[in-house]
């Protein structure tokens, strides 16, 4: 997971955490934890699905670079 990730995932622990703490005493400050909560949890999926995505696109790029030429059986050359 890239550090990004694992740093919204904490502030969303965090948050969560404290919109805990904060409704258990009562206090209405506790909807602004909730709120940064959604965001960071929200963070954390696009920065996972965003390095995930570009490991798929690597190894692609990748396979397709060692791909053969089409029409071509594979091991052999299209120069002579």
């Amino acid at each position: 997971m890239p550090r990004l990730a694992l740093y919204a995932l904490v502030v969303c622990l965090l948050s969560v955490a404290a919109a805990v703490v904060s409704f258990a005493q009562g206090s209405w400050l506790g909807i602004v934890w909730v709120l940064l909560a959604g965001l960071s949890s929200n963070m954390t999926l696009y920065y996972a699905r965003r390095a995930k995505a570009a490991k798929a696109l690597k190894a692609a790029q990748a396979a397709h670079a060692g791909a053969a030429v089409p029409g071509q059986p594979r091991g052999t050359s299209t120069t002579r």
